[in-house]
């Protein structure tokens, strides 16, 4: 079936600008894919959004700093199946015509069920047992975005195949509840796999896309809760994680599968040397707390 477009405004909320990449302001991917899923859920009010898979970010939407809104398509395209295929897009004014810019697109599922914890999920070791680091040092340094996107908590535990943290979601002034919940979380739990990643390569790890997501309980702004970001594949130039979002009473809140992380600085953003040395001092079995 052919798909439909409609133009919408996404308004710039204030803590937009704390998500910034190379110096340049840009979308967030969870707020991305909170603009897919609000549109969606208008057109198809009885279809679950938790639940989505193919998920591909394929170009960061810049925001001007002075911008409140920006004008935007989102295109739904019905599947045999039943399922919806989203995307995001906006139009850039060439020399010669006006092209379309997809940013992120996705398939709601109509299921979101990540069941129990699973066998994946591992218990954080003692931070003295092996590298950690605190979460201000990687927001100084390792992931510099402003304070509303800073939802790490405390030290990062890092281990050769996994990253485990706190997150704590942020209640930004006059921010409108989600129908994935709130998008902060998520977004610290790649933060996790960020940072793992720059202790294995020599590039800083973006997520440009993941094979699928389950939303089980949406998070929820002002509440605190654990992660586990744990490496399934690496090569020269792409990661793959799976992370796993839990509550404080054990409970999955949702997963993520197949986050594939690439370099998207072309080189021009490396991973700090201190980070490359407790990383190496870790595999040959020392310990070492970054700051």
């Amino acid at each position: 079936m052919p798909g439909e477009r409609r133009e919408i405004v996404i308004p710039v909320r204030p803590w937009f600008a704390d998500h910034r990449f190379a110096g340049r302001i840009v979308l967030a991917a969870v707020e991305a894919m909170q603009i897919l899923a609000a549109a969606v859920r208008a057109a198809h009010p009885h279809l679950e959004v938790g639940g989505m898979r193919d998920g591909r970010f394929a170009k960061l939407l810049e925001i001007p700093p002075t911008t409140t809104g920006i004008d935007a398509l989102v295109e739904s395209e019905p599947l045999d199946n039943g399922q919806i295929r989203a995307r995001l897009m906006t139009r850039t004014q060439g020399k010669a015509m006006a092209r379309l810019v997809t940013h992120c697109e996705l398939t709601f599922t109509g299921t979101a069920n990540p069941g129990g914890p699973g066998a994946k999920w591992a218990a954080a070791p003692w931070p003295e047992t092996g590298a950690s680091v605190s979460a201000a040092h990687v927001y100084r340094e390792l992931v510099p975005f402003g304070p509303t996107y800073q939802s790490l908590q405390d030290r990062l535990v890092l281990r050769a195949d996994a990253a485990w943290g706190t997150l704590l979601a942020p209640e930004p002034d006059h921010a409108p509840a989600g129908p994935l919940g709130s998008p902060f979380p998520l977004d610290g739990a790649m933060h996790a796999a960020c940072v793992h990643g720059q202790c294995l390569v020599d590039f800083v790890p973006f997520p440009v896309g993941f094979t699928a997501r389950h939303v089980a309980k949406p998070t929820r702004a002002g509440k605190r809760y654990r992660t586990q970001a744990l490496l399934q594949a690496r090569d020269d130039d792409q990661l793959v994680y799976d992370l796993c979002i839990l509550d404080e009473e054990d409970r999955v809140r949702e997963k993520v599968e197949g986050l594939r992380m690439r370099d998207v600085s072309r080189g021009r953003i490396k991973p700090p040397a201190w980070l490359k040395a407790m990383a190496q001092m870790t595999q040959e079995g020392q310990t070492m707390d970054g700051a």
